[in-house]
């Protein structure tokens, strides 16, 4: 594999750090422009540094409400694509103040292997975060109608 384990491994622990310290500009810098994001209901891409990190300052709130106090990782399988590109199915571990489970999110992500910045992803592909985050919000009942505008 051009695009060592222990790469992948590095970038999803710093992705996972500024999740956890609600560092929306250290999460935007490991990301390429434009950005895309898909799930079983909508797509979108955010073409601008600026449109990112708004777009996950607005999350904050929520998953402060939510009691987030940590996120961790698990690895679960990288496809090298080429010599610059790596297909990486991630789960999201989520915590609370006490270390709890949460919830989890099981992502895909394609990353680029860029010369000047390293490892950067270009897509997102969720597949079950919006129904864990949605079943989160109810146990702890929280209407997450007030956060969907």
């Amino acid at each position: 594999m051009s695009i060592h384990t222990d790469r992948i491994e590095q970038y999803l622990a710093r992705y996972a750090a500024s999740l956890t310290e609600f560092d929306a500009e250290a999460a935007v810098e490991l990301w390429s422009t434009p950005g895309m994001i898909a799930d079983d209901r909508v797509s979108g891409v955010l073409d601008t540094r600026e449109e990112m990190v708004a777009g996950l300052k607005q999350s904050y709130p929520l998953y402060r409400e939510l009691g987030l106090a940590s996120v961790g990782h698990e690895l679960l399988d990288a496809n090298e694509l080429s010599d610059r590109l790596v297909l990486v199915k991630v789960r999201w571990l989520f915590r609370d103040a006490d270390g709890k489970l949460l919830t989890d999110a099981t992502s895909y992500y394609l990353l680029r292997d860029d010369d000047a910045a390293g490892l950067q992803a270009c897509v997102c592909v969720e597949t079950d975060s919006a129904e864990h985050l949605q079943a989160l919000a109810v146990e702890r009942g929280i209407d997450l109608t007030k956060w969907s505008s």
